[in-house]
């Protein structure tokens, strides 16, 4: 594994990132095109239309990612506009966008990212809390309900796979396993899920696991719901919970730390690897856990919450820096400390769900990527989740990419320069 991570690391800060685009008429370019600067360095962001028809370009920019932004509308006489020259002296990042009729633009860049911290302060009983949550969960005699699932074959095995937990609700998703593994001889990867309750991106699915548990000489998989809902399921039940019971789940229990969602979603967590990790197969070293936005925000949290966890992949991971609301900056999704509610129990509650404060102390190798325009999950909050860690740190960040995959002419670069590269690190755990 040692030789892929320094290859990614080296990619982070090469000069791989776009200055120009074939069929883009807006091209913005600044000093260092990875997007990263250092407190003073003077930074120049230019702005050129190479279609001189469209002569009107708005430009936008945001500061720390906040909803502060400036916006200024000027006329193209066809030579390089100057957009921003400023030299920035404490931690900070800004947003341009710049856009025509018919096209937009964006980059973004940041200062100092390794100096971002919590905008919150971490509990002083904050590990006695967790201590306490893990013993009560371990507390309860495992039970497990399994149901073999008709993609089992070809020397895989595949479950429907239920695990009781201290609640509100069960831990469920599709565990997959080679039939014929020696004890202690693979690794676990463990799968999250990005936000929301109906999509296809929210649901455990048998392929899933299956994909997975056939990586390198095989592994224990487990493709775990985010809400501990029912898998497999008619459309209608996952229309009813989002519309239901789960609406605006994110927000729920903001002043509580019994009542918090996240509480639920952490400790099935904790019981899905405690299951994992129990396993004959295990080789008791290789625990893998790989999420995007919530899934992301999962990841890190396992990472903080259990010390088996030795590698996470973290695309644009959410539940990063909820406290930067509170210090002029955006904070992480769900961005609770903007709902209304009474801040002082907020305080009292969210601290001890933050990936910022989670992830203080953790040795597990962390591979995050982090976009330089999202604003769902800001860099200034996944820096100040990271920041955190003591482990090895693989960190790819993109000053073109927002919440999403780019999906443009970017799509080629980042799959070049991002995407494989992740692979790569994935297959090489897995050897």
């Amino acid at each position: 594994m040692k030789t892929i991570s320094k290859l990614l690391f080296i990619a982070i800060f090469s000069t791989c990132m776009l200055t120009t685009a074939q069929g883009q008429n807006i091209v913005l370019k600044q000093t260092n095109e990875t997007g990263i600067y250092k407190k003073g360095q003077k930074i120049r962001v230019t702005l050129f239309l190479k279609d001189h028809s469209t002569d009107s370009v708005s430009i936008k920019i945001r500061r720390n990612h906040s909803d502060q932004v400036s916006q200024r509308a000027v006329r193209f006489s066809g030579d390089t506009i100057l957009v921003f020259d400023e030299i920035l002296n404490e931690p900070s990042s800004v947003i341009f966008e710049a856009s025509t009729k018919a096209e937009t633009a964006s980059i973004g860049l940041i200062v100092d990212p390794e100096k971002f911290k919590p905008g919150t302060s971490r509990p002083k009983d904050f590990d006695q809390f967790w201590k306490a949550e893990k013993k009560a969960i371990r507390a309860l005699p495992m039970d497990v309900k399994k149901v073999s699932v008709k993609e089992s074959g070809n020397g895989y095995s595949c479950f429907d796979l239920e695990i009781n937990c201290t609640g509100p609700k069960p831990a469920r998703g599709y565990y997959a396993k080679p039939e014929s593994a020696k004890p202690k001889s693979l690794p676990i990867v463990l799968l999250v899920h990005a936000a929301g309750v109906k999509g296809s991106w929210c649901r455990s699915e048998p392929e899933n696991a299956l994909r997975c548990a056939k990586m390198g000489n095989g592994t224990l998989c487990f493709d775990l719901n985010a809400h501990g809902m029912l898998d497999d399921q008619p459309e209608e039940y996952y229309v009813n919970l989002e519309n239901g019971e789960l609406k605006d789940y994110y927000h729920q229990g903001l002043e509580s730390k019994k009542d918090f969602y996240f509480r639920g979603m952490y400790d099935r967590l904790i019981r899905t690897l405690d299951f994992l990790a129990s396993q004959p197969e295990w080789d008791g070293k290789r625990i893998l856990v790989i999420g995007e936005s919530q899934g992301g925000g999962q990841a890190l949290a396992a990472a903080g919450l259990d010390k088996r966890v030795s590698a996470v992949v973290a695309t644009v991971p959410a539940m990063c820096d909820w406290g930067g609301t509170l210090v002029d900056r955006k904070g992480g999704w769900p961005q609770p400390f903007e709902i209304k509610g009474d801040k002082e129990k907020m305080l009292a509650t969210l601290p001890y769900f933050d990936d910022a404060h989670l992830l203080k102390g953790s040795k597990a190798t962390l591979l995050t990527e982090i976009g330089l325009i999202d604003v769902t999950c800001p860099s200034t909050s996944v820096f100040a989740a990271i920041n955190q860690s003591s482990g090895k740190k693989i960190t790819f960040v993109v000053p073109y990419r927002p919440h999403h995959a780019p999906s443009n002419y970017l799509k080629a670069i980042w799959e070049k320069s991002v995407y494989n590269q992740r692979e790569a690190f994935i297959k090489d755990f897995l050897k």
